[in-house]
């Protein structure tokens, strides 16, 4: 029999082993090819000497067993495991392990600024030098700053993320790298260059052309370079007065929204190399009064993380030259290119074209252009403090022939692990998946956008409300989501509990909107449902508390929210174009059935973490509110006042009736859906729980019809025009190739994308039921029009899959992979719910379908588009 111990983990990230306390969590996974395996105990060996045991099945996010680690510190760790079985494993491969962070009071940097900037959001480069003598043990980075930097030393970078430090809520957060940078420091004389922009802090935001700085006029970096020797002693060397900045080099303006703009010909080699002569530059200023020190960041850094070529060069009807890069996606061009000195090349972004010329009206006023300005020999460009959303690039005054194999799209975001695949018989539902996971790869850029290409990609609560489970699905995202809602919650404690629309917030000030505030509740327990995550649940457990408190009071004493602002069931297909709020769902019933969402999972993490007397006070709310919901909108027939497909959604999904009546709304929901001809009815709020809600009232082969509907609105209709990302509405562009002239007309926006979750539990039958996939469920929908469908998961523990398939003889074969330490419940058709432990099992059924394939092919084709 073989035990292995593979992916241990410090804390969140996936990077790297940081550790970002002095005693941070640890996990592993284990792999057995024996089957119901279980862990009795395992040890840590720190430094190959120091040993802890532990009689426990747990093997994720364990305690630390040690003394706390000291700042500064490099460390090795094995794990081994004893299954119940008594046989114990073999030590795991040392992991590196670094200490992420500083001790109290240890933060010295000050933050610096240029002295003589040319002009607001000025970009800029700051350095010194520095000498080392002895013998060097290690070196550490801890830097930071107010807009986006990038640091070197003796001309190299320190590491390969970009746009560091991403977005916080800056007035009260901030986030430091913790890069080793052994291999970089020499003995003799060293140089530290830092180069930067205004990036996040010196944008304008705001709508309707009210625009304004939020932040500041200026971008401002600090950093603190840690060197230990050999013999114990330390060195500190920390941005200060002493430093020196000027606003040279090659970008000459940078913009989140706007662009960059860059000039070769302003290029200074070695400007961060000690042979450098900087007397001609000022010294920085020093920015006074900063009291936020920085945290370690518990997230991925941002990154390039893939490249994509030029699919076809277009020559457009006004004789423009784009470049059609085959994928919709956030990042930026590189571009090698030969021009004459002071040649500039302009390179405009969008998402799609119209009437076959690049379509940039849903750019609003983001310019989305860079522009790059030659130096006479070849050259090799990428801006460095922006991004784009694109998949057409608009290349002007190029020098002579243009080869596309000079212009690369680098795609750009948050260089989060990938956990979640889904694969079926059916081409535009696979399409409509990678589409999913393309609009999360893109969106997830620092924070949890909710469009990456016009002057807005802002953190909207209600897109990652409702998007999170998937969001967790499909990528470790753990870290990222932890990181936001720590902004999340400083944001409530400035605005009295309020969760407001975006955070950070840079809009008006904070509202609170159903669904969107929502996030407060929901993603916590979303963390802790598909990654075990304790901490974060009980971290975030006053802001879950503080969001209901604010619906406690706004519902009043009749336990109903309404009356006030709202958005209502968002972009809901019968909503007007330019009112996407004005859909067919009451915004108080919406408004009123989040109230009793979210006190009720408020009542679940309050039993979860022990907080009785929390659980009984909240709990006995959330009925005495679902009551109210119920005498207020669901009428003596059975009806909600709304008749609509997002409202009966909710009744089931939120659990706002009785189980009896449960069943009635999802009769009358399958009824409505039929009715409409099996396209989408819903908005934000009904998506993704609607193919849920079918389900789970026995409506399956409604919920496959309304999945595999083409016409619009329906999730197909998009990948039938070309969509490679999830589009904000469900007819972002129109049949006849019209851009929709609403002015929120984005084509990467995920929200929609929510119906990926359900393919993965509910069409392949995959969910987490126990604490990051402890304890999982199989439980497989077959649906018409599709032969076989299947995921892959990458859980906490380990490998899971669950599919099913026809055999072509009115059987269906269904598969699925336990990982080790984790148990399974299995629900097949026709079949008594049993358990299963780890391991590999497959199991043949009757196809509840009954007919033939080619008749249910046959019938489907019949109805699905009308």
């Amino acid at each position: 029999m073989s035990i292995q111990i593979r992916r241990v983990r410090v804390e969140r990230r996936t990077d790297g082993a940081l550790a970002d306390s002095p005693t941070p969590r640890i996990s592993w996974e284990v792999t057995s090819d024996a089957t119901d395996w279980h862990q009795r105990s395992a040890e840590l060996r720190l430094d190959g000497e120091q040993v802890a045991a532990m009689t426990s099945a747990d093997s994720i996010f364990v305690e630390w067993p040690f003394e706390p680690l000291v700042p500064h510190a490099r460390h090795t760790l094995e794990v081994r495991v004893t299954g119940i079985d008594g046989v114990t494993s073999p030590w795991s491969a040392p992991v590196a392990m670094r200490s992420a962070f500083l001790d109290d009071g240890e933060w010295q940097a000050a933050f610096v600024a240029l002295a003589e900037p040319r002009g607001e959001a000025c970009p800029g480069q700051v350095r010194t030098d520095f000498a080392v003598t002895g013998s060097l043990r290690s070196a550490t980075l801890y830097a930071t700053a107010c807009g986006a930097y990038q640091a070197s030393i003796n001309s190299r970078d320190v590491d390969d993320a970009v746009l560091k430090p991403g977005w916080t809520v800056y007035q009260e957060r901030l986030v430091h790298e913790a890069t080793d940078v052994t291999d970089l420091v020499r003995e003799g004389t060293n140089t530290i260059g830092i180069r930067f922009a205004g990036a996040w802090w010196t944008e304008e935001y705001g709508f309707d052309g009210n625009t304004r700085r939020f932040y500041g006029d200026q971008p401002r970096v600090a950093a603190q370079l840690h060197l230990v020797f050999e013999d114990g002693a330390t060195q500190v060397i920390g941005t200060d007065g002493s430093w020196r900045g000027a606003a040279v080099g090659p970008v000459t303006a940078s913009s989140i929204y706007h662009g960059e703009h860059v000039d070769a010909r302003r290029t200074l080699p070695g400007w961060d190399a000690p042979e450098f002569d900087d007397s001609g530059w000022p010294e920085v200023a020093v920015v006074p009064d900063v009291s936020v020190v920085p945290e370690p960041d518990v997230a991925e850094p941002v990154r390039r993380t893939g490249e994509l070529v030029v699919a076809e060069v277009i020559t457009t009807p006004s004789g423009k030259t784009v470049l059609d890069f085959g994928q919709n996606l956030v990042g930026r061009l590189r571009v090698r290119v030969s021009g004459p000195a002071g040649h500039t090349i302009t390179l405009r972004h969008a998402e799609v074209l119209e009437h076959d010329e690049l379509g940039t009206r849903p750019l609003r006023a983001a310019a989305a252009t860079d522009t790059f300005t030659c130096s006479g020999a070849e050259d090799v460009f990428e801006p460095e403090f922006t991004f784009h959303g694109f998949r057409y690039a608009e290349i002007e005054n190029w020098p002579g022939g243009l080869d596309p194999r000079d212009l690369t799209a680098i795609v750009v975001g948050s260089d989060m692990r990938r956990t979640g695949w889904f694969e079926s018989s059916h081409e535009l539902v696979n399409q409509l998946h990678e589409n999913v996971v393309w609009g999360m790869r893109g969106n997830f850029l620092s924070l949890p956008t909710d469009c990456p290409q016009r002057d807005e990609r802002l953190g909207w609560t209600g897109d990652i409300q409702v998007f999170s489970p998937t969001a967790a699905t499909l990528f470790d995202s753990d870290g990222f989501l932890t990181s936001w809602l720590r902004d999340v919650a400083i944001e409530q404690a400035r605005s009295g509990g309020v969760c407001p629309f975006v955070v950070p917030n840079v809009l008006d000030e904070p509202k609170a909107a159903a669904a969107w505030g929502d996030a407060a509740t929901v993603v916590p327990m979303v963390l802790f449902e598909r990654f075990g995550d304790l901490a974060a649940l009980e971290e975030q457990y006053p802001s879950m508390k503080a969001w209901v408190d604010v619906l406690v009071g706004l519902a009043g004493d009749r336990l109903l929210w309404e009356g006030d602002f709202q958005f209502g069931d968002w972009l809901d297909p019968a909503a007007p174009p330019d009112r996407a709020d004005g859909g067919l769902t009451d915004k108080d019933i919406v408004a009123s059935a989040h109230v009793v969402r979210s006190a009720a999972l408020l009542t679940e993490a309050a039993t979860i973490l022990g907080h009785a007397e929390d659980a009984a006070h909240y709990g006995d709310y959330a009925e005495r509110a679902r009551q109210a919901w119920v005498r207020e909108y669901v009428t003596g027939s059975g009806r909600i006042a709304s008749d609509s497909q997002t409202a009966y959604a909710m009744a089931v999904s939120y659990g706002l009736v009785d189980s009896e009546t449960t069943q009635e709304m999802g009769d009358r929901l399958a009824e409505i859906v039929r009715r409409d001809g099996y396209v989408i009815g819903t908005g934000f709020v009904g998506t993704p729980i609607i193919a849920d809600a079918l389900c789970s009232t026995g409506y399956s082969d409604v919920a496959g019809r309304l999945l595999l509907q083409t016409g619009v609105p329906s999730w197909l209709y998009a990948v039938t025009m070309g969509a490679t990302t999830i589009w904000e509405r469900w007819d972002s562009m129109l049949p006849d190739g019209t851009i929709n002239p609403g002015e929120m007309t984005s084509f990467n926006h995920y929200a929609f994308g929510a119906i990926a979750d359900w393919l993965h539990r509910g069409l392949a039958g995959l969910t987490s039921t126990g604490p990051g996939y402890r304890r999982i469920r199989i439980a497989p929908t077959p649906i018409d029009g599709l032969e076989h469908a299947s995921v892959r998961q990458e859980t906490p523990y380990g490998l899971a899959e669950s599919g099913w398939a026809e055999t072509g003889e009115g059987t269906l074969r269904v598969h699925a992979t336990i990982p080790a330490n984790t148990t399974a419940q299995v629900t097949l058709p026709g079949r008594e719910t049993f358990d299963v432990g780890s391991g590999i099992h497959e199991w043949t059924v009757d196809d509840p379908r009954g007919r033939s394939s080619v008749d249910r092919h046959d019938d489907l084709s019949a109805g699905v588009a009308g």
